[in-house]
């Protein structure tokens, strides 16, 4: 694993070391993992819905639809 440094003033260090606490993480290593793991899922996301919002769409879009979206982002969240 690769290893990079960063530097926070003393409040937000305090911040993450009162996370890396209340929420059980192993290290603040492992809490900014965690949130870094958030916002790469968040990106994905919004990228799949501008796909989707500037492809054409196809068909109807009933229940069966949805339920075929729903399927694919489950087959896509899980890869």
């Amino acid at each position: 694993m690769a290893t990079m440094n960063i530097s926070l003033p003393a409040s937000l260090r305090n911040f993450v070391e009162e996370q890396v606490d209340e929420h059980a993480f192993s290290s603040a290593s492992e809490y900014v993992r965690q949130l870094i793991r958030q916002e790469w899922d968040r990106e994905r996301l919004r990228k799949m819905i501008l796909e989707g919002a500037n492809s054409e769409r196809e068909g109807a879009w009933d229940s069966e639809f949805f339920e075929n979206a729903r399927e694919r982002l489950r087959r896509h969240a899980s890869s």
